[in-house]
Formats: C-alpha cells, sequence, structure tokens
C-alpha cells in the first residue's frame, strides 16, 4: 500500500477505524469518510494527526465528493448490529443501495479497485454447513432482518454489475463474526452484550436454547484479510472469518473465564430468522490470499475486555 490513496467509507466505524490505521501503517495515505450516524468521533483519536489521514464528514447517500487522486476504495459503510438495522431500515438500505452506488461511481471516476464489505448475513439462516461463497442463502426478504441482509445482497449484485458492465476492478467481501477494540458496548452483538454483562455482574442473556452456533474473527485479523484481498486479483466473493465454531452457551463461558465475572445463564426467545448455524468455509481465503485467522479467541478477548473496561472508566471518571 505505500504511496497508494485510499478511500475508507464508514471509516469512523468499529471495522472502518481499524482498516484506516492498517493502511496508514502499510504506508498508504487514507481518507475516511463517515457521517457518525453509528461510527464514532472517538474511533478517529489515534487516527488524527497522524501524516497522510484526512476525515471528510459525509453522507455518502446523499453524494460522495472526494478531492484528488483514488487508488482504493474500501466500501464498509453501513448499520451493522441487530439494534442499529432495527432502528434505522431505511438508512440501512439506502447506505446499501444509493450509497453503494455513489461509492461505485467515485472508483469509475478515479480508476479504482473497490472493495465491497459484505457479510455472512447473505447467506440467512443457512441450509449449508459450513458456508462456502457457492451457497446462495436462505433469506426471509421481508422479515426484521430483511434490510441489512437484503441490502448487503443488493449491493453484492450492483458490485458484481458495475464490474461486468462498466469494467470497475471489484472485490467482494463475506464477513463473519467480528470482534475486538472499539465496537460499542450496547450495539446488540453478542460480544459486547456478553463482555458488559460480565464485567458488571449480571446474568447472560441467551436467545433460545443457546446451541446456535457462532464463528469470532478477531478484527486485526479481519482487517488483513481485507488488505490481503484488495492487492489481489480475486473478483469473486470471499469468506472471511475464522472457522472455529462454538455454542453461544460455549461463548458465553469463554467470556466468563477471560472477564473472570458474570452470572448464570438467562434465555429469552430467539429472534425471528434468527441462524441457528454460522461458520465460513475459508478454503478460498486460505487457497487464493493465503489468509486465516492467527489470534486465539481467548487472546482476542483479553484485548477487547480490557478495552472496554478502560472505557468504563473513563466514562465513569469525573
Amino acid at each position: 500500500m505505500q504511496g497508494k490513496r485510499a478511500v475508507v467509507l464508514g471509516g469512523a466505524g468499529f471495522v472502518g477505524s481499524h482498516l484506516c490505521e492498517r493502511l496508514l501503517d502499510d504506508g498508504a495515505a487514507v481518507v475516511a469518510v463517515d457521517n457518525f450516524l453509528t461510527g464514532a468521533e472517538e474511533n478517529l483519536r489515534t487516527l488524527r494527526g497522524r501524516p497522510g489521514f484526512e476525515f471528510v464528514r459525509q453522507d455518502i447517500v446523499e453524494g460522495l465528493q472526494v478531492e484528488g487522486p483514488v487508488d482504493y476504495v474500501f466500501n464498509m459503510a453501513s448499520p451493522a448490529s441487530p439494534i442499529d438495522y432495527a432502528q434505522l431500515p431505511l438508512e440501512t438500505l439506502r447506505v446499501g443501495s444509493l450509497g453503494t452506488e455513489n461509492a461505485l461511481k467515485l472508483a469509475e471516476a478515479r480508476g479504482a479497485v473497490f472493495l465491497q464489505a459484505s457479510t455472512s448475513e447473505v447467506y440467512g439462516d443457512p441450509l449449508v454447513h459450513p458456508q462456502h461463497e457457492g451457497y446462495y442463502g436462505n433469506v426471509n426478504p421481508i422479515g426484521p432482518r430483511a434490510v441489512y441482509d437484503e441490502a448487503k445482497r443488493y449491493a453484492e449484485a450492483l458490485t458484481s454489475a458495475y464490474a461486468r458492465v462498466r469494467g470497475v476492478q471489484t472485490r467482494i467481501v463475506r464477513i463473519f463474526n467480528t470482534y475486538g477494540p472499539r465496537m460499542r458496548l450496547k450495539d446488540g452483538r453478542v460480544v459486547p452484550a456478553f463482555v458488559g454483562q460480565a464485567l458488571r455482574g449480571e446474568d447472560f442473556t441467551v436467545f433460545g436454547d443457546g446451541t446456535q452456533t457462532r464463528s469470532f474473527c478477531y478484527v486485526k485479523d479481519l482487517v488483513d484479510g481485507l488488505v490481503r484481498l484488495m492487492r489481489s486479483d480475486v473478483t469473486g466473493p470471499v469468506n472471511i472469518g475464522n472457522p472455529r465454531e462454538m455454542t453461544i452457551l460455549q461463548f458465553a463461558e469463554a467470556v466468563r473465564a477471560a472477564a473472570g465475572g458474570g452470572g448464570k445463564i438467562i434465555h429469552q426467545p430467539l429472534p425471528q430468522n434468527d441462524p441457528k448455524q454460522r461458520q465460513p468455509d475459508i478454503t478460498r481465503a486460505r487457497t487464493l490470499l493465503g489468509w486465516e485467522p492467527k489470534v486465539p479467541l481467548e487472546e482476542g478477548l483479553r484485548e477487547t475486555i480490557s478495552y472496554f473496561r478502560t472505557i468504563a472508566g473513563d466514562r465513569a471518571a469525573p
């Protein structure tokens, strides 16, 4: 990335801010774009003032104005947690459709390579396990999760169309459950939910019987996969995630062990269309990108819990 200029849409988000940091470390100039709908100014604290970093406050749905040359466009912009897209359904659909097209137009105009951040949610509640890139999914297009699932599926279709019709160089990454510092404590996802409950000494809230499975990839590993994919010539979708599958009950116990706290398990009804199984087949990433996750869950949880302890202390300070 040395000497290149990258635009990161959603650059103040959890993953986007880590990506900006990695690109700067690799010698790229970075323009982070965000409207702070779900991103946070705090996530940019370590980036502001670094040579080569710029920030543009902009809603990519309304248009995208970035001056100067652009080599790479990373489209990380979207609400990404169940709470976010439940509260922001239309915004989620618009950023996946209008926002993605504005991003593709920028890449086309500057001759840049475009990377679309998609999601394992395109597989829905999968009937194939583990999920591979050739699986078309089992998605309810009108259910409560549909605004996110279908926005991402549409964004993949739009990205592919721009590649075929307009000749834009494109990449598509399907991101599986990712965790790490800079997640919001109350964003509705299982990692911050369990960590927050453990740190407060509360009971763990488990939806359903807890036998549904997930796999958790540390954000540093994910970002490495994004950079490798952008540098490659792989045009088809690529799963990036950790294939270590575990039940939600097992994950609760892993958080308890790492945090040294937490109460008993409390069960609540399983939300509609919540996936029963989630595990990536990362054969393509291994063979085409030479990528696989390296950070063990136990290590990643320690870093994540340390971060949440720090921000809890900051907020408690006078």
